[in-house]
């Protein structure tokens, strides 16, 4: 059962990714690496080009997670999905039959989550496996 990790080269998702690299090599699964690049809007020509944008910048936030999971010795792979992050999330998790997703947080309340929409409360809410949300910042986050 592979595991999946939201990533967008934030802090949040750099600590997310430490982790679940461990989680699936101690488990000696695949790594599904996923970014959601959901485009604001739907029409005209800004539509395309900020689609593409978005399309090109989850590319290249995916290629530097693979090389992370190259070096620990995990297989990875890679899905740059048109949906917003938790939609992708959920979507990447279901059709690999997931373990687990793990997403990084920024540190914000539960409430301000709940009142913005965070990815991470969202999937704690929506999930049907469990999911890891991994802190920015942790005790000892100086030695990761």
């Amino acid at each position: 059962m592979p595991v999946v990790c939201g990533y967008d080269e934030s802090p949040g998702a750099v600590r997310a990714l430490s982790v679940a690299v461990e989680v699936t090599a101690a488990f000696d699964d695949t790594l599904v690496l996923v970014y959601g690049a959901a485009a604001p809007g739907s029409l005209g020509e800004e539509y395309a080009a900020h689609r593409d944008a978005l399309r090109e910048a989850g590319r290249t936030a995916l290629d530097h997670a693979v090389a992370v999971a190259d070096d620990s010795g995990v297989a990875a792979t890679v899905e740059v999905i048109d949906r917003k992050p938790a939609e992708a999330l959920l979507d990447a998790a279901s059709r690999h039959g997931a373990r687990c997703i793990v997403v990084g947080t920024w540190g914000e309340s539960p409430l301000r989550g709940a009142l913005l929409g965070s990815t991470p409360h969202k999937l704690l809410h929506l999930s049907p496996v469990p999911v890891l949300c991994v802190p920015t910042n942790s005790p000892d986050s100086a030695n990761t």
